[in-house]
């Protein structure tokens, strides 16, 4: 079966809800989470049922999902991915966040560097207008000349020009 065969066939596996493993839901808190484990770690730890590997194996589940809910950081990352509806297992997606960031390249850029002060005042600061030439081109300022490249659109600067220049039109 190939990657794209796993992801289009995939079904959540009971074994990934940890809320419903331990009897609690997302509500929960975490003193609530760690007695309801406590009642379901007796009833199947490896001392009580000893030689049974079904019990064993659910004890282990038991604590995985323990040490998960009881996180807070953890928690958040589980319950983002249960609501994200993706495709894979949760350990896969742990995995992979590692390896994957987000892009968001349509994002609004950071707007501290615009409530800085101009330069050239000798206290910082500066009570004239702002200069536009130091203005990003998506706020319809910066004037954008690439290298000598200057002279080619004349030397005029024209408004159409400039709109150009800035995206505007």
């Amino acid at each position: 079966m190939s990657a794209v065969d796993e992801i289009i066939s995939y079904k959540r596996n009971p074994d990934e809800d940890y809320y419903g493993m331990l009897n609690c839901d997302e509500n929960s808190t975490i003193e609530q989470i760690q007695a309801e484990y406590k009642v379901l770690a007796l009833q199947h730890h490896p001392d009580k049922n000893s030689g049974d590997k079904e019990a064993e194996a659910k004890f282990q589940k038991l604590k995985e999902a323990k040490e998960i809910l009881c996180d807070p950081e953890k928690r958040a990352n589980y319950d983002k991915w249960r609501h994200s509806g993706i495709s894979i297992s949760y350990k896969n997606w742990v995995g992979m966040k590692e390896h994957v960031h987000q892009s968001m390249h349509w994002a609004t850029p950071k707007t501290k560097d615009r409530m800085l002060p101009e330069t050239g005042a000798p206290s910082g600061l500066s009570a004239g207008p702002p200069n536009p030439s130091l203005r990003r081109a998506s706020e319809g300022g910066a004037a954008l000349y690439y290298g000598s490249r200057k002279g080619e659109w004349g030397t005029e600067n024209s408004d159409v020009a400039n709109k150009f220049r800035n995206y505007e039109i």
